[in-house]
């Protein structure tokens, strides 16, 4: 069939034919078979009632669904969509109203905040609210468009709405994410006058029609004014015109740039960036967004270049004045109660940072505390004993740069019950007991301990590591990796004292830092830190260095009490929490359990427990802690901590019914800067087991039980005893064992004390050999009795 023939074929059979195969019949075409030559009308259409006969079988399903979701259905159910949401929002717009001023003056309106001690008893009432209404014509040009740059460019140009943030933020709400910011200056301004903070699909809504009426009804002078005379600022200052005096002492008249670009970036998160409470990171990114706003001002065009380049520094606020309600101890304990209300709100509802705080400061709030009425009057009192009253700035100026903190928590529940954040909020407004610029030094010890026993590490000669593990204590040691290879590191041990082959329990009891340096490195120091962060210190921004070992890393009095109340919580996670309850009208907010999950094992944590008791009874925190005749049979477990430089000292302490972390900080009285504390209070040097350790003991002996027990799940450390006294049928050794001898600690002169448990002078049993022994013999008396009673803090 040649080519024309084919086409007719294919234009009278409806399809096109199959491609023309070589001439002839098949080779296997038998006399009595019929063949259908290829391309032939009856083969096409016998194709053609093929696919037709498919379709109506298998096929139909699928053109049933080709058939529903045509594009044009698709396309017609969008626009259908698109024409009811904007049937929608022009309803609403319709029905949303600007409310009037006195409505506008209501919601604006403050309310103080009351705070209770946990019996319900007043400890505060806060919110005396600071607002002055200042003309627009009475704030700098600049420092205007401060603000304008600080938090919206395009504010001159909008129309009073960001649709695309408004949109997510809706869509943020409805899948309970809440709102990430991307608000106009005219949206908060909407909001701080009109509505509240809540986030809700309606408020939102609301917030959005009442921007758009806003920006048509006012100029955009106005609506800055309004915006500038409505924010919170921090120290209870609504309005530009109170953050000036509040920050600077001047009206806002008088504001210079760099003061306005400053006032506008703190905006953002006015307790966090509030120069004299802000921690480093605080300081670091207020100091960043200063930076940006003024940026912005010039890629604007309102700040010239070269000024700019002459405004490097960030103009550091006056120190906040005092005001009714927060003084002494209250301030540091509102700030903490309001920071984990803020934490919550952001938790539940999505809310910014400063968002937050405008709806928790001056809001009505009746918020209840976890704060024992009695145990902070104690904790003020032994500080007071024990350290401030013997402070004398006038015989010794170094004396004026100790800073004390101090946080107590229950470790069955995770209250907070007392706390003490400085000498008074108004002489000293950072609080020392949630600060994480100073570094926890030795109190980090134990962490390493811990990780050792929960991944069940071993020394480099393969056994596990205990608290009978024997390691080289000598000073200056050089620290190797598992090839045996250097690393680089080779700390020096306090007063550069050699210690030779000592036991883990030994090493704790002195803070032996040569020791555990190397036992951070056969543990391996990302499990040191993996472990340090499951306990509750901060290590997200911490590298895994073998130098974490001498706990260089910063952490707070509020932290290092989360870390031992896990340990004495058998490694159930505590979060020390300071809200008991938190009220507002008729709601109440749901309050976080401090206990978490187990992130450590029983064993390890309560072998760390007994391990840690060695430290009080025979170790560096003896005389202050073990020998004080307070003690009316307590049983404690706690590690004392010097940092090198002398710019820190710490006691974490713990009995079985409290824990309480006390920490030294050397800060310079004018600047502010960290600073030694060598000679403070008559004293060559500040140590953990001095001041610190005799805070915790004028306070923890007066109100813990004394009849309370460690239950522990261990067959190891100094509160163990000993699990087996040799017989005179065993077979002794000739051969001098490698482990340190029962009767007599290497490198040390015995004490006379009595001792806890009952010596034996038998020989012990085990057969020696010429590798380095991971344990000491099983019959050694318990808290290495025959250690040296040790000077207080003798460790770094």
């Amino acid at each position: 069939m040649g080519r024309a023939e084919e086409r007719r074929a294919r234009q009278r059979g409806g399809r096109r034919a199959a491609p023309r195969r070589s001439s002839g019949t098949p080779s296997n075409a038998g006399a009595g078979e019929s063949t259908t030559v290829i391309g032939s009308p009856s083969a096409a259409g016998g194709r053609a009632a093929a696919r037709r006969a498919a379709r109506g079988g298998g096929g139909a399903g699928k053109g049933r669904i080709r058939r529903l979701f045509t594009w044009k259905k698709i396309l017609g159910t969008f626009l259908g969509f698109c024409l009811l949401g904007i049937g929608a929002f022009i309803a609403l717009y319709l029905a949303v109203d600007v409310p009037d001023d006195n409505a506008a003056a209501q919601a604006a309106q403050r309310q103080s905040n009351v705070y209770k001690y946990s019996d319900g008893s007043t400890l505060a009432r806060d919110g005396e609210v600071n607002r002055e209404i200042v003309d627009l014509s009475k704030v700098p040009k600049k420092v205007q468009k401060a603000f304008v740059a600080a938090e919206n460019k395009s504010f001159y140009n909008d129309n009073g709405i960001d649709l695309k943030g408004t949109a997510r933020g809706v869509l943020n709400t409805l899948m309970g994410k809440g709102a990430q910011g991307g608000s106009t200056i005219t949206q908060q301004y909407v909001k701080n006058y009109y509505l509240s903070q809540e986030q809700t699909v309606s408020r939102k809504l609301k917030e959005m029609v009442i921007s758009l009426k806003v920006d048509r009804q006012m100029s955009k002078d106005d609506i800055l004014a309004g915006y500038i005379n409505t924010s919170y600022y921090g120290r209870g200052a609504y309005g530009i015109q109170a953050a000036a005096q509040a920050y600077y002492r001047k009206d806002a008249e008088k504001l210079s740039v760099e003061q306005g670009a400053y006032l506008a970036a703190l905006l953002q998160a006015p307790s966090q960036y509030d120069w004299h409470a802000a921690s480093d990171t605080g300081k670091r990114l207020v100091t960043n967004r200063w930076n940006y706003v003024l940026d912005n001002m010039v890629e604007e065009g309102w700040l010239d270049r070269s000024d700019r380049q002459d405004m490097t520094k960030l103009p550091v606020p006056e120190e906040p004045k005092p005001t009714a309600g927060r003084e002494g101890q209250k301030g540091y304990l509102i700030e903490l109660a309001n920071r984990q209300l803020e934490d919550q709100l952001m938790k539940e509802q999505g809310l910014t940072r400063s968002q937050a705080e405008a709806a928790v400061v001056d809001q009505g709030w009746t918020i209840t505390l976890n704060v024992d009425k009695k145990k902070q009057a104690a904790l003020e009192k032994a500080v007071k004993a024990q350290l401030t009253g013997k402070l004398d700035t006038k015989k010794r100026k170094v004396d004026a740069n100790v800073q004390a903190g101090a946080v107590s928590v229950d470790p069955e529940t995770g209250k907070i019950v007392a706390m003490y954040g400085g000498v008074d909020y108004f002489k000293h407004y950072t609080s020392n007991a949630t600060r994480t610029d100073y570094q926890p030094a030795s109190t980090f010890k134990p962490v390493i301990l811990a990780a050792a026993l929960e991944e069940a590490a071993e020394t480099q000669s393969g056994k596990p590591i205990g608290a009978r593990t024997v390691y080289d204590g000598t000073s200056k040691r050089p620290v190797v990796d598992a090839n045996g290879d250097e690393v680089g590191f080779a700390p020096e041990n306090e007063d550069d004292q050699d210690y030779g082959d000592v036991t883990v329990q030994t090493a704790m009891n002195k803070s032996i830092n040569s020791v555990f340096a190397q036992m951070g490195v056969d543990v391996g120091m990302k499990s040191v830190m993996d472990v340090a962060g499951k306990l509750g210190m901060d290590t997200e921004n911490e590298q895994a260095v073998p130098a974490q070992t001498l706990g260089t890393m910063g952490a707070s009095p509020l932290q290092m009490a989360g870390v031992y109340a896990t340990l004495d919580n058998h490694g159930k996670k505590v979060t020390p929490g300071i809200l008991k309850k938190a009220e507002h009208n008729s709601r109440t907010v749901a309050i976080p359990d401090p206990i978490g999950e187990q992130v450590i094992s029983p064993e390890a944590a309560d072998t760390v427990t007994s391990v840690l008791t060695g430290v009080v009874d025979d170790g560096t925190a003896r005389q202050s802690v073990a020998n004080n005749p307070k003690r009316d049979g307590q049983k404690v477990a706690g590690k004392t901590g010097t940092s090198d430089d002398n710019k820190s000292a710490w006691f974490t302490g713990y009995t079985p019914d409290l824990v309480t972390s006390v920490g030294l900080f050397g800060e310079d009285a004018k600047t502010h800067a960290q600073a030694k504390m060598y000679g403070a209070g008559g004293f060559d040097r500040v140590n953990g087991g001095g001041f610190p350790a005799q805070i915790w003991a004028a306070y923890m002996f007066g109100v813990t039980d004394p009849d309370a027990r460690f239950d522990l799940d261990t067959d190891q450390g100094a509160a163990v005893q000993p699990t087996w006294t040799p017989t005179p049928t065993e077979e002794p050794t000739t051969e001098e064992p490698t482990e340190e001898p029962t009767t007599e600690e290497p490198t040390e002169e015995p004490t006379t004390e009595e001792p806890t448990e009952e010596p034996t002078t038998e020989e012990p049993t085990e057969e020696p050999t010429t590798e380095e022994p991971t344990e000491e013999p099983t019959d050694e008396p318990t808290g290495d009795i025959t250690l040296d009673p040790a000077r207080p803090g003798n460790e770094q």
